[in-house]
């Protein structure tokens, strides 16, 4: 019985000492730089391979909408596989556009119907 125990005990501490959560990862490079005229510009570097950057303007699309915040950057991380995945992107009045080589490409029947919205936005009706 008191081996049954102890065995039970042993398994159960190997068991919760796989779930506990490993400490963050410490950072060992970190920039930022907001300007009053809304522009910012952002770098950090981690311990385990990540690294993020970023910088972003505000933009005018047109007189009548508001303004735009613009950003381009870049990441990096290795995938629980050991894949290393890199990531360059600009997010504008477009929307957030990724690309990296695991991003798969778009299919033309969605590019296509991408360029027909483009090219054909809805009409706003004016009061």
């Amino acid at each position: 019985m008191k081996f049954l125990v102890v065995l039970s005990v042993a398994v159960f501490g190997i068991a919760s000492a796989a779930l506990l959560p490993s400490p963050p990862p410490a950072i060992v490079r970190q920039s930022q730089d907001i300007l009053p005229d809304g522009s910012y510009s952002y770098t950090y570097e981690t311990d385990n391979g990540i690294y993020r950057s970023e910088n972003g303007s505000v933009v005018l699309t047109e007189a009548r909408s508001a303004p735009v915040v613009v950003t381009q950057g870049q990441y990096q991380y290795t995938s629980p596989d050991g894949t290393p995945i890199s990531v360059t992107y600009i997010a504008d009045h477009n929307g957030f556009q990724p690309q990296g080589e695991h991003i798969p490409a778009i299919s033309p029947l969605i590019q296509r119907a991408i360029d027909y919205i483009r090219a054909h936005p809805p009409k706003v009706e004016e009061n």
